[in-house]
């Protein structure tokens, strides 16, 4: 046992990494979410940078992950945290420097992590060179870089599209005399991808971090990237046809079926020459970020058949406030299998951007523990590749803020209805003991919840803990390939339990999960079966009858 800063762990280089030498080392990987604001201060600023993430991979090599995914550090005003890029090819100052990073990078792959980097290129900063350019006139090399359009005869909007932050997503110019487009925030202009030099740029940018050694890359807002050139109005979406997944219900864009300012065709065919770069550096990957509410898993399988385009995609039917059970899980699965045959997800059940599952879900059940350790065990189990959120290990909760201490724009637009982003970026906790839970010594950006602190890493020794939990199903996903590869089949037990079958290279694992506080029975015919005796499964099988206790799962193999 070895010990880092009041934190422990158990950890061999190089033994976590069983897709060191596989190209397709990203289909089944467990990919590590890192927040850097929020994960560790090396300098007393009270802000997360770079050289306190280096000083945590120890921790997260530990955990028995594959990669780490780390939101965005590059320069930037940070209104909205980064997700504002004022230079694709500079960490900003707050999160430290070039040659923090290529150490950090040094550091994860001498621990045998990949490392992947979140990479923003439907819209920058309007602080970025090209837009400070673009903005000047109507004539100069950039100026149609970004999305400008004329005002309508009576000086409104081009037409109704909205912004997911509020109000319209046009922003006039008093400069060029025209509106521009922002998704986002008006400091948020969307690059006009109809433009090949502008792929053409933020492919050069892609080609800056590949050559530094990146692994592979989290792709923003994905189905963003083109707008319709012919800037039709979107309709409207009838009241019992709105989704609050992707914005939350109080926020007008969920009224609108968006399909004109998004989800263009035009985007496949950037996307093939995003991974034609990629395959100049064997072994890389990207996971795109698909935030639509009525055809999700039909853009998923769009971008991720054929080979051709994204390896993987990442979407939100997991991050809503919708009651995960086993007709959820089965109806999402078997619909992805149904439409992307051939493709690849990659599942969460929390992020930097929705309330916490640990609060989402768990604040409704009795035993919050068994619950947590329940859905740990349930999403390592599916099919696809998993990304876990910094602190979700330790079941952190969603933080209760003051209106006072809200940084996010988002949530300050809203509030009180909707209170934003920032009760899932609290710092992470790493010892009960110490100032901020050994996050800074100094103010940290945001508070660090006292509900936490009995929830640090220090404080989480026992072989009962949740990070313990985290730890050896991990461990156990690793065992065996096919939770990482395997294809998946479900067979009926039942509301209460859900039960699949996990398939490779003739073998198979069953395994069954009772997804309640409840006792469950499922008759099973297990002939042909060896329980699995190295899993913290509490199931058993008794006279054909498959006895399940609150919360407990059972794993069988057969073959092999």
């Amino acid at each position: 046992m070895n010990v880092l800063h009041d934190v422990p762990f158990d950890y061999a280089p190089g033994a976590m990494s069983r897709h060191a030498e596989d190209p397709d080392w990203w289909r089944g990987a467990v990919i590590y979410q890192i927040y850097p604001r929020s994960f560790q201060d090396s300098n007393g600023d009270g802000i997360g940078d770079l050289k306190g993430i280096t000083q945590r991979l120890p921790y997260i090599a530990g955990l028995g992950v594959d990669a780490i995914w780390i939101s965005p550090f590059f320069k930037s005003p940070m209104l909205d945290f980064g997700y504002d890029v004022s230079d694709y090819k500079q960490v900003d100052p707050m999160f430290g420097s070039l040659a923090d990073f290529d150490a950090m990078i040094t550091e994860a792959h001498r621990l045998g992590l990949k490392v992947m980097i979140d990479q923003v290129i439907s819209h920058s900063s309007d602080r970025h060179p090209w837009f400070v350019e673009s903005r000047e006139s109507r004539t100069n090399p950039r100026a149609d870089w970004y999305v400008w359009a004329d005002p309508k005869p009576d000086g409104s909007p081009p037409n109704n599209w909205l912004s997911i932050f509020g109000g319209s997503a046009w922003q006039w110019d008093t400069g060029r005399c025209q509106y521009y487009l922002h998704n986002f925030l008006a400091s948020q202009p969307d690059l006009n991808f109809h433009n090949p030099a502008v792929q053409d740029a933020l492919l050069d940018t892609v080609r800056f971090w590949l050559d530094r050694g990146v692994d592979g890359f989290r792709l923003d807002t994905i189905n963003f990237y083109f707008h319709s050139a012919g800037l039709e109005d979107n309709p409207p979406l009838g009241q019992d046809q709105r989704n609050a997944s992707i914005a939350p219900a109080v926020n007008p864009y969920n009224y609108q079926e968006h399909l004109y300012d998004k989800n263009q065709p035009e985007n496949l065919e950037f996307l093939k020459r995003f991974r034609t770069l990629l395959d100049e550096y064997p072994g890389t990957t990207a996971v795109g970020e698909v935030g639509d509410a009525q055809r999700g898993l039909d853009l998923v399988a769009a971008y991720t058949s054929g080979n051709d385009k994204v390896h993987m995609c990442y979407s939100f039917d997991f991050l809503s406030q919708e009651p995960l059970t086993p007709t959820r899980v089965r109806r999402v699965l078997e619909s992805f299998e149904q439409k992307a045959p051939d493709g690849w997800s990659c599942w969460s059940f929390s992020n930097h951007d929705v309330v916490r599952h640990a609060s989402r879900w768990a604040d409704q059940v009795h035993d919050r523990d068994a619950f947590l350790k329940m859905t740990t065990t349930l999403i390592l189990s599916l099919r696809g590749s998993v990304c876990l959120y910094q602190g979700e290990e330790l079941g952190l909760t969603e933080a209760v803020l003051d209106l006072k201490d809200l940084q996010d724009p988002y949530g300050i637009q809203f509030w009180p209805t909707f209170k934003g982003r920032d009760g899932c970026r609290t710092p992470m906790v790493w010892s009960e003991s110490q100032v901020n839970g050994g996050f800074t010594a100094g103010r940290p950006w945001l508070p660090v919840p006292p509900e936490h602190l009995h929830l640090a890493v220090s404080a989480q020794t026992g072989d009962d803990a949740l990070l313990a939990h985290y730890r050896d199903m991990l461990a156990f996903r690793s065992r065996h390939i096919e939770f990482a590869k395997g294809d998946i089949g479900f067979r009926d037990a039942g509301d209460d339990v859900l039960m699949f079958e996990r398939s490779m290279a003739g073998a198979s694992v069953l395994v069954a999960i009772n997804m309640t506080g409840r006792p469950a029975e499922v008759a099973l015919d297990a002939r042909g079966y060896a329980e699995m005796t190295d899993s913290s499964a509490a199931g058993r099988i008794e006279d054909g009858v498959l006895k399940l206790p609150p919360y407990a799962s059972w794993f069988a193999r057969r073959g092999r």
